[in-house]
């Protein structure tokens, strides 16, 4: 397995798995799959370092992929950026995941971002705890934020801290 930027011929593969979750799953919000079009618009706004998209490729299939957002436009967020992962099904404890979670914190690391944001299905509990596994804590849930299935949904907000200071830490009295 090899973690690597995506490319454009990547994007079969990256649209592949994320139209499972879109059409079947609760793992992300969107309901309608995105158009080669978007796809490609996706990539463009990912081919910085700052903000990548990474995908997990073994023998020439994408087995997951992940990003880096930008959290909001207003400019003192800009240390802090938003994580998605996807991962197939038939990879799915493999660590691939966990490989392009690494990445990112690496890239995030080089590129000043201090914090990754990430929010997670809270009915979605092997996602939680991926993300616990990796040092997110939970700021929050949202809750019955989203509708999908028939299914209210909450939101966990989750972070993981790239500058020492731990979830919930208190920057000005020096506390964590």
């Amino acid at each position: 397995m090899r973690i690597r930027p995506a490319q454009e011929q990547d994007l079969p593969g990256i649209a592949a798995i994320y139209d499972r979750e879109v059409l079947h799953g609760i793992a992300t919000f969107m309901t309608v799959p995105y158009s080669s079009d978007e796809w490609r618009t996706w990539l463009t706004a990912h081919a910085g370092p700052r903000h990548p998209a990474l995908v997990a490729e073994e023998a020439g299939t994408v087995l997951g992929w992940a990003t880096l957002s930008p959290w909001s436009s207003r400019q003192a967020y800009a240390r802090a950026a938003e994580s998605s992962v996807y991962v197939a099904p038939a990879a799915q404890g493999r660590g691939v995941g966990r490989a392009l979670m690494g990445g990112l914190i690496t890239g995030a690391t080089a590129h000043g971002i201090g914090v990754i944001i990430a929010r997670v299905v809270d009915q979605n509990a092997p996602s939680v705890r991926f993300h616990e596994s990796l040092g997110f804590g939970t700021v929050g849930v949202m809750r019955r934020i989203g509708e999908k299935f028939g299914r209210l949904l909450d939101v966990r907000v989750m972070d993981l801290h790239l500058d020492g200071a731990g979830a919930g830490g208190d920057e000005r009295s020096g506390r964590d």
